[in-house]
């Protein structure tokens, strides 16, 4: 039987994506308290810190958005 896959939203990836960065448990405490692989939570801290700046200007991620269409 194939399992199939989850898929996460972007708002409980960045909870814990922020709980990480918090520093209270380790990043692999939190991936099995949540049944997820330490190497996805990895993978969107690495996503979530490079497209930080786009939060603090929101003009500059219309115009790159309107430049790649």
């Amino acid at each position: 039987m194939s399992r199939k896959r989850t898929v996460y939203t972007a708002a409980y990836k960045t909870r814990l994506v922020l709980e990480v960065s918090k520093e209270d448990k380790t990043l692999v405490e939190i991936a099995s308290t949540n049944k997820i692989t330490p190497l996805n939570l990895q993978n969107w801290k690495k996503i979530f810190l490079a497209n930080a700046e786009l939060s603090m200007e929101p003009s500059k991620a219309i115009k790159e958005y309107k430049e790649t269409c």
